[in-house]
């Protein structure tokens, strides 16, 4: 950058930081605004064309910069003392993705039948008349295969009710914050 181009620059700090504190309204983070409008200025100096006007062009950085930290702001939830951010919390992906992997390896052991009928009905969505007219059989035979598939996968995963499902207790605790009951 010529030296012309850097006196100029830090010539035009002091009007760039009253436009910053008039449009925010505040004097601190009116200086964060005109330093980062210097930071892209300097990244990006090989966009300013010689002869042009500068101040115009700072200003417009100044300008652009502030409405973006302004719609950015809407987005964010300010936790200056963490409360917010302590409440949340998500259950582990490990656990989901063994599971998966374990339906899909129970689920290759069912017979072809079987295992057709239910991923039709579970997965895809068909209703049990849809299947049967795409499998060529009986609405029974069909709700037979899926009740057979089902319970031949409940025994082979150690399902026995719908709590097994999801979290363990451990997990579900600490997730939640509550108390482990105890043995």
């Amino acid at each position: 950058m010529p030296t012309d181009l850097k006196d100029a620059l830090v010539a035009l700090i002091p009007t760039m930081r009253a436009f910053a504190v008039a449009l925010c309204g505040d004097p601190v983070r009116a200086d964060d605004l005109v330093q980062e409008t210097l930071v892209k200025a300097w990244a990006h100096q090989a966009s300013f064309q010689e002869g042009t006007n500068l101040r115009a062009w700072l200003f417009a950085i100044l300008r652009n910069t502030f409405y973006s930290d302004c719609r950015r702001r809407k987005r964010e939830v300010e936790d200056r003392d963490g409360a917010w951010a302590a409440k949340l919390a998500i259950h582990p992906s490990q656990q989901g993705s063994i599971d998966l992997d374990d339906l899909r390896s129970a689920l290759t052991e069912l017979p072809d039948d079987q295992r057709e009928a239910l991923i039709l009905i579970g997965a895809a969505g068909f209703s049990y008349e849809e299947v049967a007219e795409v499998c060529g059989c009986a609405i029974g035979t069909v709700k037979s295969r899926v009740n057979r598939a089902r319970s031949k996968l409940a025994t082979m995963l150690g399902v026995s009710r719908a709590e097994d499902f999801g979290p363990d207790a451990e997990t579900e605790a600490i997730v939640t914050r509550a108390e482990l009951p105890t043995a």
